[in-house]
């Protein structure tokens, strides 16, 4: 089940110099998660709502929230939640901070990790184990955790052969990854029948580190015949099976006031 919980922390790859918000606040997105046999094996929430200016005059700022979960069966053999917060400028798009919580039957993670980007720091802290905590550089580019960096490719223009760097944070990291546009693609989900752009970041510029040495891939599918361009679908594809989250369900912005 070790795979299915790196499915799942992915939820929990890209960017140019200015970022544009990946979801607007009361956008919510809901996936379920096969793996294998196991059809529902979990579920990915993600959404948006507005958070609060830290002083007055200050960027509006979102709040971006993934869950996660093992449900039926594959809970029973493994019970898993994972929760990830991605405070971003609701203009920009820019990490401002970001944290993440899991919870198992054998352990618990906590860790929050904040930016010095005129110094390209980023400071990584362990709230339960403090021994980890770390302050790495950052690569050129906007990090981006890399469920919103697949969410945030929504917003991009690729065309079948085109690419576009990125770099993604994840716990301790920021890879620098490049995302191909590979090919176009019908998707049916729940949701209707999409005519998609699959795109793969991969690490063309660096050494592959982390589940890319592993010879893992990971790919999602953007709907072009609709105006919303939803990832309907995402996987993470290992030597020995693969795991599939799909769209079931959206919720679309909250109408601005009057």
């Amino acid at each position: 089940m070790n795979r299915l919980r790196l499915l799942l922390l992915i939820s929990p790859l890209l960017t140019s110099l200015t970022a544009q918000p990946a979801l607007l606040p009361g956008e919510a997105l809901t996936y379920r998660v096969g793996w294998g046999l196991f059809i529902g094996a979990g579920e990915i929430k993600i959404f948006a709502q507005p958070a609060p200016p830290v002083a007055p005059g200050e960027s509006p700022r979102l709040l971006n929230i993934t869950t996660t979960a093992t449900r039926g069966l594959a809970r029973a053999l493994y019970a898993f939640d994972a929760r990830a917060e991605a405070l971003v400028d609701a203009t920009t798009g820019r990490l401002i901070a970001h944290s993440e919580g899991t919870t198992t039957q054998q352990k618990q993670t906590r860790h929050v990790t904040t930016f010095d980007y005129a110094k390209r720091l980023a400071f990584y802290r362990d709230e339960i184990n403090p021994a980890k905590n770390l302050d790495f550089l950052l690569p050129p580019g906007e990090p981006v955790d890399l469920i919103m960096s697949l969410v945030g490719a929504r917003t991009w223009d690729l065309k079948p052969g085109e690419k576009r760097d990125t770099l993604v944070l994840f716990e301790k990291e920021a890879y620098e990854l490049t995302v191909h546009a590979v090919r176009y693609e019908e998707v049916t989900t729940r949701l209707g029948t999409f005519n998609t752009l699959v795109l793969e970041p991969r690490m063309d510029k660096t050494p592959p580190k982390g589940m890319f040495k592993r010879g893992s891939a990971v790919r999602v599918w953007i709907a072009q015949n609709d105006h919303r361009r939803l990832p309907v679908k995402f996987e993470v594809e290992f030597k020995f099976g693969s795991g599939v989250a799909t769209l079931v369900a959206y919720q679309p912005p909250t109408p601005p006031p009057k």
